[in-house]
């Protein structure tokens, strides 16, 4: 069956293309598996809550747009006759019963891990001026004042500045006085009437996303979706997102844009029953504790490849969001992330706290995240916990605060054929890692993490095989290029592998373990690293235990975009294009020391590391870093196109 959707539609109609419902939401009431919901061009201020999902995945239920038409999903309202209080500040009273029972002006951003502000409270509610989001004032007082704001981020406070997508955010505020009955919004608008602009107040915490678990096998394409009260996502609370499944299994996100989720845009995450914020709420356990056993609650509920994960999110552009683009634990594993576009997340700074990244992933057991392009955010990837048998391949980072950070996992996990271009390339803190054929421009720094156990998991399931803490080490780096070329107020920034140096040989860890290792000594010593085949520009410095590393000279590298291509300039010696590596494979890798699984695909089978980040066969004579082929001087290379 097919439904049809429209703005000039009727919820009492048929359905069909000449009679379509007015309602995304009452296709959704009866859509069943095999169905197909066709949504013509328009806005649609609702919140989609699919009461069916699919059965399998080729007899799924599928939303889309109608061919060549664009339909909008909004989780906001239209707010017109504004009256005008002093000056450039108007006010507006609504009715509390216009927002049920989620008034975002009276809920605030918080839960597990949310650090900043601590001064004043932040809420979920947003005013968006002909689509600009405005910022929250920190009181009355301060909606009046024009002066630019000082923020806190990462603990380092510092003016807004050109960080921030829009400046002007600095003068364009808004201030809630929430009542029994009515919330009065009050805006500085500045030079806007807003009786002429486009005024919009969100009011709901979803677009689409059920509020059943269970709901499988959906498929969301073509949509724009967007200004949604989506609250704080920690790994710890209901992880609800502007758009998601809840839970639920097999679900296909693609091809639409995502953008002004007050948190996160894309959800596939935790549900309410193995914790909310109890951490937060109670203050009886840390929330490492708190997370530790929703892990083992949620195998005990049933956490598994057949009841939840497997999605796929490809083709998307996400942006704007205050929190993440995707966020999730437990219920991405199994997970494809695939040629999305994510930028401007967390740059607002309204809130900061642990969880914020273009991608933040907890359990995402056996994922793949391929192909993104994820650029001007304040962390780009961050996954977090048991990313045992996870792959980052081929993906292109830039002018983020971090492009990557890996914690407190076991591995194996593997990272091979990224662009890391900013100053910041990579935060290891977790170990059983293997970095391959990578273009790292930007320092990297390591650690262990003796204070905090995390799970690893038996290959390729969810069932939890032990947990321990992290020692550091045990990693592989095979076939990179690290081009030290940046520079932090004059100091250069040189740590690259030579972090690697605080780490044992492989010979002097056996000798120190021995054959029957006491408990305490893995406190006391990390583990080894292997290093080989990875060249060196610039500022890099190799460390002591690579036995031959490639001294190259001075790399260059920089990234422009034109009509939705993305086009890497490279200026390399001689030296890089002569060089030569070893092919790197699965046997190759061997398997972490702790969870002793191959570096290998779901099924079990060897990963191909042949072709480079642009789909390029390696040949026999291998180049370290992410490309098969170069050629001495300056080159540009199609890293990314729309």
């Amino acid at each position: 069956m097919i439904y049809y959707v429209s703005t000039a539609g009727n919820d009492r109609g048929s359905g069909s293309e000449s009679a379509p419902f007015r309602t995304i939401g009452q296709a959704a009431k009866i859509a069943v598996a095999g169905d197909t919901v066709r949504v013509f061009g328009g806005t649609y201020r609702e919140w989609v809550d699919p009461k069916n999902g699919g059965t399998s995945a080729h007899n799924r239920i599928v939303y889309e747009a109608v061919a060549g038409q664009l339909p909008v999903i909004k989780g906001s309202e239209i707010v017109t006759d504004w009256e005008r209080v002093e000056g450039s500040v108007w006010k507006k009273a609504l009715p509390n019963d216009m927002f049920g029972d989620w008034n975002p002006f009276a809920l605030e951003v918080e839960g597990d891990w949310l650090r900043e502000p601590k001064d004043y409270r932040v809420h979920l509610g947003d005013v968006y001026l002909n689509g600009l989001s405005m910022f929250e004032a920190k009181s009355m007082e301060d909606l009046y004042d024009n002066t630019p704001r000082v923020i806190c981020c990462q603990n380092e406070w510092r003016v807004e500045d050109e960080r921030i997508l829009h400046p002007e955010h600095t003068v364009y505020k808004w201030y809630a006085v929430v009542e029994e009955d009515i919330t009065t919004v009050f805006c500085n608008f500045q030079g806007f009437d807003p009786n002429e602009q486009l005024i919009e107040i969100n009011v709901r915490p979803c677009c689409f996303y059920p509020k059943a678990t269970g709901i499988n096998y959906i498929t969301l394409r073509g949509f724009e979706i967007a200004q949604a009260a989506c609250p704080w996502a920690p790994p710890t609370a209901h992880q609800i997102g502007m758009v998601g499944p809840h839970w639920s299994k097999g679900w296909i996100i693609e091809n639409n844009r995502l953008h002004d989720a007050k948190c996160s845009a894309i959800s596939l995450g935790k549900e309410e029953t193995t914790g909310h914020n109890l951490s937060t709420r109670f203050s009886r356990k840390s929330g490492h504790r708190h997370q530790l056993e929703a892990v083992f609650l949620a195998v005990e509920k049933g956490w598994s490849r057949d009841s939840v994960g497997s999605h796929i999110v490809r083709n998307n552009v996400i942006y704007d969001c205050g929190q993440n683009g995707i966020v999730g634990h437990m219920g991405c594993i199994f997970s494809k992330v695939e040629h999305n576009h994510i930028y401007n997340i967390g740059v607002k700074h309204e809130f900061w706290g642990h969880e914020m990244a273009g991608i933040k992933f907890h359990a995402a057991i056996d994922s793949v995240i391929r192909e993104n392009n994820i650029h001007n955010c304040t962390l780009g990837i961050w996954m977090d916990w048991q990313a045992q048998g996870s792959r980052l391949t081929a993906n292109l980072f830039y002018a983020n605060d971090r492009d990557m950070m890996i914690e407190v996992s076991h591995g194996p996990y593997l990272v091979d054929h990224n662009v890391c271009l900013s100053q910041y390339a990579f935060d290891n803190w977790s170990q059983g890692g293997a970095f391959v054929h990578n273009l790292f421009c930007g320092k990297i720094s390591d650690r262990a993490v003796l204070r905090r156990t995390t799970p690893y998991h038996f290959p390729h399931s969810t069932a939890v095989a032990g947990y321990a803490e992290i020692y550091g080490g045990d990693d592989r780096y095979f076939n990179n290029l690290f081009a030290g070329f940046w520079e932090d107020g004059g100091e250069k920034l040189e740590q690259f592998t030579k972090n690697c140096d605080r780490y044992p040989s492989v010979e002097d860890f056996a000798a120190r373990v021995g054959k029957e290792p006491h408990y305490a000594l893995f406190h006391e010593i990390a583990q080894p690293v292997w290093l080989e085949d990875n060249a060196y520009a610039g500022y890099a410095v190799p460390s002591i235990h690579e036995k031959e590393p490639i001294m190259v000279g001075n790399v260059s590298a920089s990234i422009t975009e034109e009509n939705g291509v993305w086009l890497l300039t490279l200026d390399v010696p001689e030296a890089l294009c002569s060089a030569r590596c070893k092919a790197v494979t699965t046997q190759r890798l061997g398997e972490p020391r702790l969870v002793e699984q191959a570096y290998e695909q779901p099924d079990g089978s060897a990963i191909d590391l042949n072709k480079d980040m642009v789909g390029a066969h390696h040949t026999q004579c291998l180049l370290p870093g992410p490309f098969s082929a170069l050629t001495a001087g300056k080159q540009t290379i199609t890293v990314w196109s729309e």
